[in-house]
């Protein structure tokens, strides 16, 4: 035949554009409606942590450097981003960008402290980094200790917008991670992306075309770390709070389990991760049933069941019925 039948590849990427557009349009609707609906601080909290595991995916998914210290740079955005608020008394962006630029200085050089080790050697050098910042958070005066940076000023948006409006920072956050989202897909589909996926996949192929695989993964580490910090720094401002829960390896183990969850190596995996993560710790922390143990249990599954996590699962799935 001339023609191409509904189950040719041609004919399944036609029809599936307009539906991948038509979820897009959904996807945007439920966002903008999502505050007259469901609580908008509960929502911010997924959004900031949306970003993070996007962050984070960037580094593990794309260039295969799995980082047990990325809380650091999460955590210590917020700090800065809090005290620079509080303190300095800088305005919302400003103090925002205080956080970002602190968490991409301090991923360059956790960065070029420990990219040359592989595996399991590059992610402990990354957690006991990670632990000295968390042990200086506990110690300096500026942090608070255990109280950590309370009654935060969330200011204005560019001197105009009163971010106490807990809608306009609901909306505020959300323009942010769709910055940050926007910035990891360009990079992932540029030719430092294609070069990234190629040093993940042979390295040694890749030295051997006169490239420099260190290079490019310090540089996309600390991407990965100044976008965590951006997320960190709103999700201060917007609670209001800086704490040590923020610091902790647990924050950075929790980032793991939602890049895992959704499936890595994938732009909307991290998203579908950290959302089902938040959502199950919203949802049961008034139930009395023990949180971790229920969200362990769920992970556990899915690694049996989901080996490419929920979307990467889904993703081979509309893959092969494509085909």
């Amino acid at each position: 035949m001339n023609g191409l039948t509904l189950s040719s590849p041609a004919a399944a990427r036609g029809f599936a554009r307009p539906a991948c557009f038509l979820v897009l349009v959904a996807v945007v609707a439920i966002l903008l409606i999502a505050p007259l609906v469901t609580y908008p601080l509960f929502l911010i909290k997924i959004l900031c942590f949306v970003l993070f595991a996007a962050a984070f995916n960037l580094a593990l998914g794309y260039a295969g450097l799995l980082s047990f210290g990325h809380a650091a740079f999460f955590g210590g955005g917020a700090y800065i981003a809090a005290h620079a608020a509080k303190i300095w008394h800088l305005p919302f962006e400003l103090a925002v960008l205080s956080g970002t630029a602190f968490a991409a200085v301090l991923g360059l050089v956790f960065g070029a402290l420990s990219i040359r080790r592989h595996g399991i050697y590059f992610a402990m050098i990354t957690l006991a980094l990670a632990q000295l910042v968390y042990f200086m958070a506990v110690q300096m005066p500026f942090t608070g200790g255990e109280d950590g940076i309370q009654a935060v000023p969330r200011g204005y948006l560019l001197g105009m917008l009163d971010l106490r409006n807990i809608t306009a920072m609901y909306y505020t956050v959300l323009g942010g991670t769709l910055i940050g989202l926007v910035i990891i897909w360009r990079a992932v589909n540029s030719p430092f992306g294609h070069t990234l996926s190629a040093i993940r996949e042979n390295e040694t192929r890749v030295t051997s075309l006169g490239l420099k695989p260190d290079r490019y993964k310090l540089i996309v580490f600390t991407l990965s770390a100044a976008l965590s910090g951006f997320a960190g720094s709103m999700k201060a401002i917007a609670f209001q709070l800086a704490s040590l829960v923020d610091v902790t390896w647990h924050m950075s183990g929790e980032v793991i389990l939602m890049t895992l969850l959704g499936g890595m190596g994938t732009l909307i995996g991290p998203i579908v991760g950290s959302t089902l993560v938040v959502g199950l710790e919203h949802f049961l922390s008034t139930s009395g049933l023990p949180i971790t143990f229920i969200i362990g249990l769920v992970f556990v599954i899915c690694v049996m069941m989901f080996r490419r996590g929920v979307f990467g699962e889904l993703k081979l799935f509309v893959d092969r019925r494509s085909k």
